[in-house]
């Protein structure tokens, strides 16, 4: 055994923070938690109880863990504490953890049917702040065939892919009312490919994708349900978005 990783301080250099966040997310009273939140709201403590099936007094202490870890913000408003997750990039690790979870399940068998995903929620949903599901991914499909969106070459980062918006995507962008300098100046990847869960393709995440959900709602083209995570497609989105995906 290589003696450099012969004592917890130098496992703790070599993996720093790993196993803490590994082991905050492991609890599956904590894990269900945070998946509730991923729709980029903030719920009562009282709500995420009932979700993790807890004890008040169990929970209090999952929820302290997981604000004191980092992976949750408390928002305190009267008497009532209101939870969410910490930051977009949090949202993103989670978002990932799913991904590898779903890739890494054991093959289907007749005593182990596949785990179904509500059609809806395979439509269009929100991953945190931004579009997911199948809409989003044939959208992400159709803006880089378009030349909206470009590999960011100046970016170095490890993780999903850094994109930047080209000449053709930073016009199409602002018809949609995307003020583009703002979404580059927020504490945040402006643009990045975040891989979707239900399809295992990546859609637009980031500033940018969050963003392009925002323009969505405010034209009427998408809308929240009662299911939090799940949106729904007016009409007039319906519309918008076939003529979008077939234009040439």
């Amino acid at each position: 055994m290589n003696p450099a990783f012969d004592n917890a301080e130098s496992r703790a250099r070599h993996f720093p923070g790993l196993s803490r966040i590994g082991a905050l997310i492991a609890d599956p009273g904590r894990a269900a938690m945070l998946w509730s939140l991923m729709d980029g709201t903030a719920r009562p403590a009282g709500e995420l109880t009932m979700i993790a099936g807890l004890s008040p007094s169990a929970a209090s202490g999952h929820l302290a863990r997981l604000t004191e870890g980092g992976l949750l913000a408390l928002e305190v408003s009267g008497r009532h504490r209101y939870y969410r997750i910490a930051t977009p990039d949090i949202a993103a690790a989670i978002e990932a953890l799913a991904n590898l979870a779903r890739a890494s399940a054991p093959q289907r068998t007749p005593e182990r049917p596949p785990c179904a995903v509500p059609v809806e929620m395979r439509f269009a949903r929100t991953c945190y702040d931004h579009l997911a599901g199948e809409l989003a991914v044939q959208l992400f499909d159709r803006m880089l065939a378009r030349n909206w969106l470009a590999a960011d070459r100046r970016e170095q980062a490890h993780g999903p892919a850094a994109l930047d918006a080209t000449q053709e995507g930073a016009q199409a962008f602002a018809e949609l009312g995307i003020d583009l300098k703002a979404q580059r100046a927020r504490r945040r990847r402006f643009a990045c490919t975040c891989i979707d869960w239900s399809e295992r393709r990546p859609h637009l995440g980031g500033a940018l994708g969050a963003a392009f959900l925002e323009a969505c709602e405010s034209r009427g083209w998408i809308e929240h349900t009662a299911k939090r995570r799940i949106l729904r497609v007016t009409p007039s989105g319906h519309r918008h978005f076939e003529d979008f995906l077939s234009a040439r």
